[in-house]
């Protein structure tokens, strides 16, 4: 029953993180590893893909309710975002991401450094692209971080939300609103490959969704609350410890 308690308690804050910034997988992942470490990695992978993949969607739709988000723009990307997830899933069983993980702590580091430097980063929402260019812009980020998130994945929704906001000209709001429609597809690309695969624990990856959606409606509902200057301070403490996690992960492991 402890077990179980643990695992609920970390898909619940992991849903709240994942709602604001993405990164809920610091909180789930390695709780189910601590419960279950005799365990293929896979399936506890694709468990919390099952799990995180609910609270991530309960949360972009909360988002949508109260956040005006460019559709014609969203909706293509995450399109974009879900294929190219597919391909680096089906990619990571052939090709290993030795380098990749090595040298993810280095770029989160200088995603965090540039963020606390620049104050004035997604304070406003302010696009720079119009028509046609932010869609090619949009569908060119979706299909990298897409088969990013396929192929490797962690801070994801950290990459997302930086695009938007340093690229795109959106504020961390409006960011991570859009992030979370994105994220939805990637994660559904993922689960798809591993529930064909058969690494998904139904039952349990059930019971961790619910705990999940509650923390996704409360931390959706802070940041909508609190508006972009918690989500930037959230931003900034998740991809701080993305990079001791990805640290440890890459050179201490």
């Amino acid at each position: 029953m402890s077990d179980f308690l643990l695992l609920g308690a970390a898909a619940f804050f992991a849903g709240f993180v994942d709602a604001v910034v993405g990164g809920g997988g610091l909180i789930q992942l390695p709780a189910l590893f601590t419960v279950f470490p005799a365990a293929v990695p896979a399936s506890l992978l694709g468990t919390s893909k099952f799990a995180g993949v609910w609270g991530t969607s309960v949360a972009a739709l909360n988002y949508v309710r109260i956040v005006q988000l460019k559709w014609n723009v969203i909706l293509p990307a995450a399109l974009m975002a879900f294929m190219c997830s597919f391909v680096g899933a089906v990619t990571v069983t052939h090709i290993p991401p030795t380098y990749l993980r090595k040298a993810l702590p280095f770029i989160l580091a200088l995603i965090a450094i540039y963020t606390f430097w620049k104050k004035d980063l997604g304070t406003h929402f302010r696009p720079l692209y119009q028509g046609r260019e932010e869609l090619w812009m949009a569908l060119l980020v979706g299909g990298l971080i897409g088969f990013y998130d396929g192929f490797f994945g962690p801070g994801t929704g950290s990459f997302f939300i930086f695009i938007f906001v340093r690229v795109f000209g959106y504020d961390f709001l409006h960011a991570s609103a859009s992030a979370k429609v994105l994220n939805v597809a990637c994660n559904i690309a993922a689960l798809l490959w591993f529930g064909f695969s058969g690494h998904v624990m139904w039952i349990l990856g059930l019971a961790m969704a619910v705990c999940a959606v509650f923390g996704s409606l409360a931390g959706s509902h802070l940041a909508i609350k609190h508006g972009s200057g918690f989500v930037r301070t959230l931003f900034l403490f998740v991809v701080s410890a993305l990079v001791l996690k990805t640290s440890y992960d890459a050179f201490l492991k």
